[in-house]
């Protein structure tokens, strides 16, 4: 008896230490598809609880907006992009967000035009057209950088304001000749929308002279202070989703289509592969790991910001975007 109770005791004693979670409430930048796949693996194989966190996710309105929804506490991290970020760093010194893990090392910014309406593969095709372009798309945001290392002529160019919803509609309808947008976003939907693929032509920005990086998860800075082993433990189990899906990537798309019902999965597929060749996987990651920054190449693209955003000559450090303290390991961040 005194055995089981001593028994008993020691259960008593340990239980609440083992099962407490923290709490952490995470935003994404967009709606649930075939890119969110790593952060619903993590959750749904148990890495999150593995680590003693428990995840929240929800979905975003965009790169940009996600920023200030971790920034004000609304949420404890986050996913957005890290150009945006360093934006409004600049502006408010004492923002209290930093950039944790690289999700994007090249980010997908893209002008993504038509064949038939005049539009290739050469950014000066898009001289004389009209572009439609939603303002809080992190594209668009980079246009004025894109225009200088492009060198393209803007004098006969119109930009039509249009919403997210419609800016994929307006192209397949003519409405527009080209519009901004993340690569796999917008090409896919093209696509689902009745567009020949051969119709459809991809000018990616970072493959005309602006190298930046994409997108990031953040983390507001008196969460990361007050819970330092949750944000290395949602790292952890982030970057496990993100090999995962790296390394088989249409295994991957159910662990989306559950929470998104309207999704096809021929769709999505195509969407995670053309994510994981165009941005996550890149010739950088293969060597380097997954989820870390080059600081040098950091500090170049801050000097592009300057132009396109608008970045004061005292821009944020990149020290100061981004701390890789949080981060796993290199051993746990090479892709097999």
């Amino acid at each position: 008896m005194r055995r089981l109770l001593g028994i008993a005791l020691a259960f008593t004693l340990s239980a609440p230490a083992a099962l407490a979670e923290t709490d952490v409430k995470f935003t994404l930048d967009w709606k649930f598809e075939a890119p969110s796949a790593p952060f619903f693996i993590a959750q749904d194989k148990g890495y999150f609880a593995e680590e003693g966190v428990n995840v929240t996710i929800d979905s975003g309105a965009g790169s940009r907006e996600s920023i200030p929804r971790v920034a004000t506490g609304a949420y404890d991290m986050g996913f957005g992009d890290v150009n945006a970020l360093i934006k409004l760093m600049d502006e408010q010194p004492d923002l209290k967000v930093k950039a944790v893990l690289m999700a994007y090392e090249r980010p997908p910014f893209a002008v993504i035009g038509r064949e038939s309406q005049g539009v290739t593969s050469d950014p000066k095709s898009l001289e004389g057209k009209t572009l439609g372009a939603p303002p809080p798309d992190a594209a668009f945001g980079q246009w004025p950088a894109f225009v200088e290392v492009a060198g393209i002529d803007t004098s006969g160019i119109t930009i039509e304001n249009v919403g997210f919803p419609v800016r994929e509609p307006m192209l397949a309808q003519g409405q527009v000749d080209a519009i901004f947008g993340f690569s796999f976003s917008s090409v896919i939907n093209l696509k689902a929308q009745g567009v020949p693929a051969d119709d459809i032509s991809l000018i990616l920005m970072g493959e005309h002279g602006l190298d930046l990086y994409g997108n990031v998860v953040m983390v507001n800075t008196d969460f990361a202070a007050e819970n330092p082993d949750a944000v290395k433990g949602v790292l952890r189990a982030l970057v496990r989703g993100y090999i995962d899906t790296m390394t088989d990537p249409a295994a991957s798309v159910p662990f989306v289509l559950k929470r998104n019902e309207v999704l096809d999965q021929a769709v999505e597929t195509d969407r995670i592969n053309m994510a994981v060749e165009g941005s996550m996987l890149t010739p950088a990651v293969k060597a380097n790991g997954f989820g870390d920054v080059d600081m040098e190449k950091l500090g170049k693209s801050i000097e592009f910001l300057k132009t396109s955003m608008g970045v004061s000559d005292t821009p944020p450090s990149p020290e100061r975007v981004f701390d890789p303290s949080y981060l796993p390991p290199l051993e746990e961040r090479m892709v097999p």
